[in-house]
């Protein structure tokens, strides 16, 4: 789960705290819906949606519009590997109770600052097939009048407009689905299907092989990097040649021409690598081109070969990939066994920003 750049949480699963529960897992224990909803307090109102920038597939909504309804709401921001593994449920649950008075509304809170475009949030959303109303919430004035900290966050409002439990992170999915199931059957539905939903997780989707991961997330931009291991360290908001090391584990290197900003690294000349030595099964980049729709040719490598039958979705098993708008790419994903393994990757044109490190 990623926090807010005012809180700062780490999700590697080693350092998790309790409240979050990244990577809990479902209780298997089926509870009557009557059982549940005697344990759900009242958290609150369901605040208003007015300052949301612009809503995507769906006229602006109200609080008044919806009262009658059963609202989730989910925020996320286009990068966050946490709100991609959850994805698959949100998804699953707007459609199979959607005609049975459920309303998902996802609002979209960017991290960077090339995720306040519209179209770049409109391009995700048709990517991933969200296909429920989203809020556009690039002012963070939605996520401020929710006292949110979190991507991703799901709040579970009632018929009569009161938000009655909340789940910050991953997991807990069959507990969010009774939920669901318990304020639908409040609000006068009969005809639920108990079942929980069934999904098929592709590609970054997958749910993280926590038992393995031992690398944090990483960010690139000196607002908020460590673990940096070129010598001299980072020179803020200048041109700069650095030389890449071996580093241990859980540390990276840049090498060549680059510009380190506070939210990324920019290559200013071709040839920049990145290299990161890591324990997980699988490796995912942020990046987004300086120049939009421009496309940067890059190449990796893991402990020196190409990645073979451990590439990620977005590479080739020679390493080779493309990128051409800003997102998060899958480099990694190991099919064996998981050990300490060095990641590199080369960039074959100029005007990539490199902005972070997940990892599941």
């Amino acid at each position: 789960m990623k926090a807010s750049q005012t809180l700062l949480i780490a999700t590697f699963v080693g350092a998790l705290e309790v409240s979050i529960a990244v990577s809990a897992k479902d209780n298997p224990v089926e509870h009557p819906v009557t059982m549940a909803a005697a344990r759900l307090p009242l958290e609150g109102e369901l605040p208003s949606f007015g300052d949301a920038t612009a809503w995507l597939n769906s006229a602006p909504l109200t609080a008044t519009d919806l009262r009658g309804k059963v609202v989730v709401v989910n925020f996320w921001t286009l990068t966050c590997i946490n709100w991609l593994r959850s994805l698959p449920y949100v998804r699953a649950w707007a459609a199979k109770y959607k005609d049975q008075g459920l309303v998902v509304i996802g609002v979209h809170t960017p991290e960077f600052a090339f995720e306040q475009d519209i179209d770049n949030v409109r391009r995700a959303a048709q990517e991933m097939n969200v296909d429920y109303p989203i809020a556009v919430d690039s002012r963070y004035g939605i996520w401020r009048a929710f006292k949110n900290h979190y991507w991703p966050a799901l709040y579970f409002v009632d018929a009569q407009g009161h938000i009655r439990h909340h789940q910050f992170g991953e997991g807990d999915y069959a507990q969010s689905e009774r939920i669901i199931q318990q304020l639908l059957a409040e609000s006068g539905h009969r005809d639920i299907g108990r079942e929980p939903v069934s999904v098929e997780a592709r590609g970054a989707e997958v749910a993280a092989d926590w038992a393995s991961l031992k690398s944090p997330e990483a960010y690139i931009g000196y607002m908020r990097a460590e673990n940096f291991a070129s010598p001299g360290g980072i020179r803020e908001d200048t041109p700069n040649l650095y030389r890449s090391v071996s580093p241990p584990l859980n540390r990276w290197s840049l090498a060549g021409v680059w510009t380190v900003g506070r939210e990324f690294a920019a290559s200013n000349e071709s040839s920049g690598r990145i290299t990161y030595r890591f324990h997980a099964r699988d490796l995912h980049l942020v990046m987004a081109p300086s120049t939009p729709a421009r496309a940067v040719r890059f190449r990796v490598r893991l402990d020196g070969a190409a990645p073979g039958a451990d590439h990620g979705v977005d590479v080739d098993a020679e390493g080779w990939g493309s990128m051409r708008e800003g997102r998060l790419y899958q480099l990694i994903r190991q099919t064996g066994a998981v050990a300490d393994r060095t990641f590199e990757i080369e960039f074959f044109d100029p005007g990539v920003r490199a902005y972070a490190f997940t990892f599941g």
